[in-house]
């Protein structure tokens, strides 16, 4: 069985730093960087779900990096509306959150995908 040590340990750091940092970014841009609203606005509750995922994450589990692999994807989805939409530091911080959305996803896709092999071929290789 393909345990995280047994993983490409880049991949795994890659997307713990890009995952963190997409954190720090969503709390940051919320409160003080370049809220909604002046004194910002309860947006920084966004970052909560991935906050969710970061301890798995740091521990390599698997399943973690599935779920918020499509998790991520709304944080993609918004940093696009909003790097179109938004003019001046709001647009920028939207741009930065598709690169970092995007570093987690390709991390985490690249992580996972050789336990998934071998899982597949486990599943071929038992009798029926």
């Amino acid at each position: 069985m393909m345990t995280p040590a047994t993983l490409n340990p880049f991949w795994r750091h890659l997307a713990s730093a890009s995952l963190g940092l997409l954190i720090l970014l969503c709390l940051a841009w919320e409160i003080f960087l370049a809220p909604l609203r002046p004194g910002g606005s309860l947006l920084f509750l966004k970052a909560l779900p991935l906050a969710f995922a970061f301890r798995g994450i740091l521990k390599g589990r698997l399943y973690t990096y599935q779920w918020a692999s499509m998790l991520v994807l709304l944080y993609f989805m918004e940093g696009i509306m909003r790097g179109m939409g938004d003019a001046g530091l709001s647009g920028y911080l939207g741009w930065l959150e598709v690169l970092l959305s995007t570093l987690f996803f390709l991390a985490a896709v690249c992580y996972v995908r050789p336990a998934k092999k071998v899982a597949k071929a486990r599943k071929h290789s038992e009798p029926s």
